[in-house]
């Protein structure tokens, strides 16, 4: 393998202005953070509204999000600039809410639900395949633009029984794109000391988008609802959360509920899978070497079509694409709320405090892994990888509140990478290379451009 280091955004001076620090913010809240980040324990930053620590050291963040996690809820902040898109879902929501939330979500991701989507799953990624057949002639692809693609016919495909081509499921990835491009994923204003009662600013055109979004997913919901009366609802994930009442009430979501519920499916499921896939490409098209281990492990399936049973057997792409998650986690940082006074290392961290937790820089410690910056899909066999995986691994989170689609993510991301190794041979573009940027989540600012070309002209 090279020397070279995978892209990553240049941080900020080490002291700036609070104005500067806020331009800088609202642009990319990676390259906003000053280097130091990657090195400290725990970090407190002040402003005139609010003070927030910033927390890497792995038994403090696993005492926010496994010990005590009903002490450090959800903040506010985050949820301010997604507000007109997900409403009440359970990405956003605290308490007793979202308890009834997770026992009605959780059941639909459970291991023998997951084998049941794979034909989905495979369906989607062989579409995907065909869709980029004709782009292999080697003149540059937009690789994140393809892979959102591939990601919300997944989404689609397994939650509603809909291939990405069906109207509705289009116009609502044609919006959701719209949606992405003209929202920030912080809104400032949520910083601000504003009165509750009073709305948070919002562009028009993010208004626009999330509105239509959720018009065209209460019109699926309420044609789901009509079919499962009917008795002829197929078995997807959307009968089986909608027909599954809360094992404490009896009571399953309305449609009302289901609507801010798919929202966060699609964010989730959509957004975040794209965003580790087109880096796993970008990746594998840097270190050639690399991805001619991938092509060779898949090859090694034999002809036929790829089973589920398969994925245990493609363990190096598993680590190529975990290794993704760890230079690039799609949600580059989660933010909890302290509701009692705290003491983290020898610091008073008062009530009301923000508590940063950011895998973009708890994945590349430089006190915790070795050579963090560089890209070693090997390194999930060591001793010291595992530990690493166990102290400081968390893209999807971790504790009562890991994403509950983790596996379904997995299993989609090693899907989608191996088809699309085994069919084509990617390379970089020499002028464009990729910036790190949180978006929604972490994207390249002007996207990542590879070439494709046949590795052969037959599909598994």
């Amino acid at each position: 393998m090279t020397d070279a280091l995978p892209p990553k955004p240049t941080a900020r001076a080490d002291r700036v202005s609070l104005l500067r620090y806020l331009r800088l913010f609202r642009e990319d809240i990676l390259s906003a953070q000053p280097q130091r980040l990657y090195r400290a324990w725990m970090a407190e930053f002040r402003t005139p509204f609010f003070r927030s620590f910033l927390v890497n050291q792995p038994d403090l963040v696993k005492t926010v999000l496994n010990v005590r996690p009903e002490d450090f809820p959800k903040s506010d902040r985050l949820r301010e600039g997604l507000a007109p898109l997900l409403g009440n879902s359970v990405f956003v929501t605290n308490g007793a809410t979202w308890e009834r939330q997770r026992r009605i979500i959780d059941p639909a991701f459970e291991g023998g639900r997951l084998r049941e989507a794979f034909p989905a799953m495979l369906a989607a990624a062989e579409a995907a395949v065909d869709r980029l057949a004709v782009r292999a002639d080697g003149q540059p692809v937009e690789i994140e633009a393809e892979a959102s693609h591939a990601a919300a016919d997944v989404i689609f495909r397994t939650l509603f029984s809909i291939p990405i081509e069906h109207e509705v499921a289009a116009e609502v990835f044609g919006e959701f794109r719209a949606f992405q491009r003209s929202q920030p994923l912080v809104n400032l204003a949520a910083f601000l000391p504003l009165p509750r009662w009073l709305p948070r600013p919002h562009g028009t055109r993010a208004r626009r988008s999330a509105s239509r979004i959720r018009q065209l997913i209460s019109r699926l919901t309420e044609e789901r609802m009509a079919s499962i009366r009917a008795g002829t609802a197929p078995d997807d994930l959307a009968t089986k959360i909608m027909t599954t009442p809360d094992p404490e009430t009896g009571r399953p979501f309305d449609t009302g509920e289901m609507v801010d519920q798919v929202a966060i499916f699609f964010l989730a499921g959509h957004e975040t899978s794209a965003s580790a896939l087109a880096w796993a490409l970008y990746l594998l098209a840097e270190f050639p070497e690399v991805q001619a281990r991938v092509a060779a492990e898949v090859e090694a399936l034999g002809a036929g079509s790829l089973g589920f049973s398969d994925l245990s057997r493609l363990s190096f792409t598993r680590d190529v694409f975990r290794e993704a998650l760890r230079l690039y986690p799609p949600v580059p940082m989660m933010v909890r709320q302290a509701t009692r006074l705290e003491q983290f290392r020898d610091r008073a961290v008062p009530t009301g405090s923000q508590i940063v937790l950011s895998p973009w820089h708890l994945h590349r410690h430089t006190r915790i892994w070795e050579n963090p910056d560089s890209f070693d899909p090997d390194r999930w066999k060591t001793e010291d990888g595992r530990r690493c995986q166990r102290d400081a691994f968390i893209p999807f989170s971790s504790g009562p509140r890991v994403c509950p689609g983790a596996g379904f993510a997995m299993i989609e991301g090693v899907l989608l990478l191996a088809l699309l190794v085994d069919r084509f041979r990617y390379e970089t573009v020499a002028e464009r290379v990729p910036v790190p940027q949180a978006q929604l989540t972490v994207r390249a600012r002007d996207g990542i451009w590879l070439r494709l070309h046949e590795r052969r002209h037959a599909s598994l």
